[in-house]
């Protein structure tokens, strides 16, 4: 018996891992965030599996679906939308597990900001550009920030920035950063990226607060902040440059 945490994927059905979606065609019992993870994912759930929505459950309740499941030898899907290692909560999940002895493993996901470059058609990291895309969020009604990741602070390294559950926290985010970026800087937000319904907002520092608030994006956005979004005078890759040699193209001389 296994309780399998499974990165959904940012939405779209098809995102999800060969393996994850495997796992879920054979648990008994199956466990998703309903408010981020569309049904159409658990839908190859067995037909008689017991399924529960844990959007409205505690982590007591949680876990004790997961202890009955043990207590009769039943697999558990436990679906997180995205990858689960990136805002997923599993940490204490996995902690209760452990001091419970209830084996868990877990199958990676397509987290969200790779859906959104995939949907902005934008490569993160730019030579000459940035070769640095940094995740985090900003404290709202969750844990406040550790020390030393404040928002200021990160921006400082002008790194691409991936902003998740900060939608409604934009005026911050500009405060925070654009005396490191400049108002100018280029800002793309990503409406439930992957998903029918997605929505994608272009402008810059200066104006995106405006752009959403009239688009009425309050919720499942994530925030992309960095010169790579509209750069176009980068330097190529060396990967693929005919004088870069590696070990699969070794250069060569003439004889």
């Amino acid at each position: 018996m296994t309780i399998h945490f499974i990165g959904a994927g940012p939405g779209d059905p098809e995102l999800i891992t060969i393996k994850g979606q495997r796992l879920i065609t054979q648990s008994p019992v199956c466990l998703y965030a309903g408010s981020l993870v569309p049904e159409a994912v658990i839908a190859v759930a067995p037909k008689d599996a017991d399924i529960r929505d844990t959007a409205s459950m505690t982590l007591d309740e949680i876990i004790q679906v997961m202890q009955e499941a043990a207590d009769k030898n039943l697999d558990v899907a436990r679906v997180h939308s995205g990858d689960p290692s990136l805002y997923g909560a599993i940490g204490e999940q996995m902690r209760r597990l452990k001091e419970l002895g209830i084996a868990f493993d877990i199958t990676p996901g397509v987290p969200a900001y790779a859906a959104a470059a995939a949907a902005l058609e934008t490569e993160l990291t730019l030579p000459s550009i940035s070769q640095t895309v940094i995740l985090t969020r900003t404290a709202m009604k969750a844990s406040e920030m550790p020390p030393g990741e404040e928002l200021a602070q990160l921006g400082k390294s002008g790194a691409t920035l991936a902003i998740h559950l900060s939608i409604r926290n934009l005026r911050k985010v500009r405060a925070a950063v654009e005396p490191s970026y400049g108002s100018d800087c280029p800002v793309a937000v990503v409406y439930r990226a992957s998903w029918p319904e997605q929505k994608i907002i272009r402008g810059t520092l200066a104006t995106i607060e405006e752009q959403v608030r009239n688009a009425k994006i309050t919720r499942t956005a994530l925030i992309l902040i960095g010169p790579v979004l509209a750069a176009e005078n980068f330097s190529n890759s060396a990967l693929y440059n005919p004088s870069h040699a590696h070990l699969l193209r070794p250069s060569t001389r003439p004889s």
